[in-house]
């Protein structure tokens, strides 16, 4: 079922997608295209892309972690890193904004956008050095800052993002994205670098004061918000803006994608299926319990064999010094409302295939994790919580799920299978 879910939104069928929509596909077609993917998925879109005859690409340049396989020779690779920038996301971001610059007017620069967009091309806005940027985004991020609270400041003290990209290309501009955001908000995916931003530099006040960040951050960074508060420093370019006049954008694969590629792959193997259209998000710790009872009151009201689906992306407030992540966590949850509770087993996985510092996309817990979890001597899930080390709890038990590499990213998938 994960691995159906991985297929739904791989990066040939999310070019694939893009072909079939009327509206995606006239964009593609009718002018010459310089192309930027940038993200996790970026250069596996962008050789999907490539192998589509019909549009007329002039330039090709891909930005990610990793080369993807039989990328073809047209296409320009820069690596960069995720999920904190280094001197190879500014180099990046550096040749992304030269590359649209030099797009004529009457020509269309298409960019690719996928989750990891933001750490994979960075630069920091005039004014500010990079290291304050990096700071200031690494102290919310380990803060526990939600996705659009960590993009309404990186926008903020960003040179690409938050539609600075668009506003340097002359042509026109159009978004394809691969969302890994819950609500799929073309301005938050990838920190939007195409599309107008609403965000603004109050919503980066509200976010740190929210997460009571003021103090970690570079006396520069503090400077430049309060500025931006009182109206002295400059906006991201809103909507409206004559520089973003001609750029679109639009969703070509998303969590509901991978949900539904799941759903019949579960119905196919005769289970009963229910999708939970609420997304799972909050705390990973206390979203699990609350994930599984829901998803448990639905199934009851079914017969026989029954798989629970749904989506999201959680957040961990990093305290100890652990391996782990938030799909980790999130199943670390489920060990004990789950013991004892038969025939049920659940998983939580991260579709990028990488679950924060660990080398897995996820785990799997079921009524005996905690049974041999004790068996074998491992501390209690609210120990191994408290000290964020959730991988090194289900290693040694054969229970991380391990995809590797799936050039895609949606988000985080779970998954509950239960005989009611």
């Amino acid at each position: 079922m994960i691995q159906a879910a991985l297929d739904g939104v791989s990066a040939p069928r999310v070019v694939e997608r893009a072909f079939e929509a009327e509206a995606t596909r006239a964009r593609l077609l009718d002018a010459p295209v310089h192309l930027i993917a940038v993200g996790k998925a970026g250069p596996a879109m962008a050789t999907a892309l490539l192998l589509q005859p019909e549009v007329r690409i002039r330039s090709a340049l891909a930005i990610g972690t990793h080369p993807a396989a039989a990328m073809p020779a047209s296409l320009d690779f820069m690596p960069a890193s995720h999920p904190f920038p280094d001197h190879r996301s500014r180099a990046a971001a550096a040749e992304a904004l030269s590359r649209a610059s030099r797009v004529s007017r009457d020509e269309r620069l298409v960019l690719l956008l996928s989750g990891g967009a933001s750490a994979l091309m960075c630069e920091a806005a005039e004014g500010l050095t990079f290291d304050d940027k990096l700071a200031a985004t690494r102290a919310l991020m380990l803060a526990g800052a939600d996705i659009h609270q960590l993009n309404a400041l990186r926008k903020h003290l960003s040179r690409v993002k938050g539609g600075r990209l668009a506003a340097a290309c002359p042509g026109a501009t159009t978004t394809l994205a691969l969302s890994d955001v819950v609500g799929d908000d073309l301005s938050v995916i990838g920190s939007g670098p195409g599309v107008p931003d609403p965000s603004t530099w109050a919503d980066v006040a509200a976010a740190l004061e929210a997460r009571d960040a003021w103090g970690r951050l570079p006396p520069a960074v503090v400077a430049r918000i309060r500025e931006g508060v009182a109206g002295t420093a400059a906006e991201t370019p809103k909507a409206g803006d004559a520089a973003l006049s001609r750029a679109d954008a639009f969703v070509v694969g998303r969590a509901a994608d991978a949900v539904a590629a799941a759903r019949v792959a579960a119905t196919q193997l005769g289970y009963a299926t229910v999708v939970l259209e609420e997304r799972v998000t909050g705390e990973a710790r206390r979203a699990g319990p609350e994930w599984l009872e829901r998803a448990l009151s639905r199934a009851r009201a079914r017969r026989g064999r029954v798989c629970v689906l749904s989506a999201g992306e959680t957040i961990v407030q990093v305290t100890g010094t652990g391996i782990g992540g938030r799909n980790l966590e999130f199943a670390l949850s489920l060990a004990e409302p789950m013991a004892g509770m038969g025939a049920a087993i659940a998983a939580s996985v991260g579709t990028d295939g990488i679950d924060g510092a660990s080398d897995v996309a996820g785990a799997v817990v079921d009524a005996d994790t905690l049974h041999r979890a004790r068996a074998r001597g491992l501390p209690p899930p609210g120990e191994v919580l408290d000290r964020n080390d959730s991988y090194n709890f289900f290693a040694p038990l054969g229970d991380t799920i391990r995809t590797g590499r799936t050039d895609t990213n949606v988000g985080d998938i779970q998954v509950l299978l239960v005989n009611t």
